[in-house]
């Protein structure tokens, strides 16, 4: 078994980062990791996901089922390899409000035959996730930036 995670800082409400979350059609606008997504996040929902990893640029697409939905609180998708046991990943996004803003949790347990072999993978995802919270906190915090008063 393996875990990757990241964890960042939001200076907005759970439910705010939640809408950013969760608006998949908008992640090419800014989601450097996850270039593309597409689904809705419900619970049994299948998502379409094309991540790119860091360094590499190489791309692939996956297709995990949403587990878990629960609105600015946690989303979390199980995707596979193949058949169960081989290469599977529990990836969850955990907000909590925190110090007036969101402390946000990302992590992937993944686990199976495969992931003693699959460094390539592996290594360049944990620079992506860090990529990737700090392009949501940049998006999040933007969007709700006040906006700037005329003199």
């Amino acid at each position: 078994m393996r875990l990757i995670t990241s964890t960042v800082q939001i200076h907005a409400s759970p439910a705010q980062v939640w809408e950013t979350l969760t608006d998949f059609d908008r992640f090419r606008e800014w989601n450097p990791f996850l270039v593309s997504a597409a689904g809705r996040a419900e619970p049994g929902a299948r998502l379409t996901l094309r991540m790119r990893l860091p360094g590499s640029g190489r791309e692939t697409v996956f297709t995990p089922t949403v587990l878990v939905s629960d609105p600015g609180r946690l989303l979390r998708w199980r995707g596979r390899l193949g058949v169960p046991g081989l290469f599977d990943g529990v990836h969850s996004f955990e907000l909590t409000p925190r110090d007036g803003g969101t402390r946000v949790l990302q992590s992937e347990r993944f686990s199976g035959a495969l992931v003693p072999f699959a460094g390539a993978l592996l290594t360049p995802s944990e620079r992506g996730f860090a990529e990737l919270t700090d392009a949501l906190r940049a998006r999040v915090e933007a969007r709700n930036a006040p906006a700037a008063k005329a003199d």
